[in-house]
C-alpha cells in the first residue's frame, strides 16, 4: 500500500535526525494514511481511498462529492 494521500497528494518527506552531538542521520516522515471506504450517493457505489487524517477533515468539510470531482479534474482515476 503506497504511503500517499489520494485526496491531498501528500507524500513522505525526508530530512535528518539530529543527535545531541549534532550527528545527522537520514530519516523519513511518513504520512498518516489509512485505507477507507466512502459511499458516493450520486453513483450509488462505494469507493476506496487512501486518506490522511487531514484528508478526512477535508472530506468532512467540503463533502465527498466535491473531493471526487476535484480528483477527477486533476486526472486521477476514482
Amino acid at each position: 500500500m503506497p504511503n500517499r494521500c489520494d485526496v491531498l497528494g501528500k507524500r513522505p518527506s525526508t530530512g535528518h535526525t539530529v543527535s545531541h552531538s549534532n550527528i545527522k542521520t537520514k530519516r523519513w516522515w511518513k504520512v498518516n494514511a489509512h485505507k477507507k471506504r466512502f459511499w458516493l450517493p450520486s453513483e450509488k457505489r462505494w469507493i476506496s481511498l487512501n486518506v490522511s487524517s487531514k484528508g478526512l477533515r477535508t472530506i468532512d468539510k467540503v463533502g465527498i462529492e466535491r473531493v471526487v470531482a476535484d480528483m477527477r479534474a486533476r486526472g486521477e482515476k476514482v
